[in-house]
């Protein structure tokens, strides 16, 4: 039988463990992913031309609403940057995978499902402070 990578896996005690270069790897290529995107969208986000004699008041008004959308989606790949880059520092800190709030180890399949995960799920569906 082939041998597969899984990116936790259980000791005798059932306890998880986070396989964190795996993570990691996942972390970056996410991290890659996000960077080539908001470079092919750099484009959406020139400047509207507020000329009226080179476009019609809908035109401008279209083109507008287009560049908030393009920056809205920038600004949420930025703080899913910034997630990212806080994940790898807590790979290399050693407390990836531990809940900021409660420090319990986070589920690898939390984990899997989102890499940057900060928090375990019970802590997730609590309100905030």
């Amino acid at each position: 039988m082939a041998n597969t990578h899984h990116p936790h896996h259980r000791d005798e005690q059932s306890d998880p463990t986070v396989d964190i270069p795996y993570f990691r790897s996942k972390l970056i290529a996410m991290r890659e992913e996000i960077d080539e995107l908001e470079q092919a969208r750099s484009e959406s986000q020139a400047t509207v031309e507020l000329d009226q004699t080179r476009v019609g008041r809908l035109s401008r008004m279209d083109a507008m609403q287009q560049q908030a959308m393009a920056q809205a989606t920038s600004e949420r790949a930025r703080t899913h940057l910034l997630r990212i880059e806080s994940a790898l520092k807590r790979c290399d800190d050693g407390s990836y995978g531990d809940c900021l709030r409660c420090e319990t180890p986070i589920d690898p399949r939390r984990l899997e499902v989102d890499p940057a995960a900060t928090l375990c799920i019970q802590c997730a569906e609590q309100p905030a402070d």
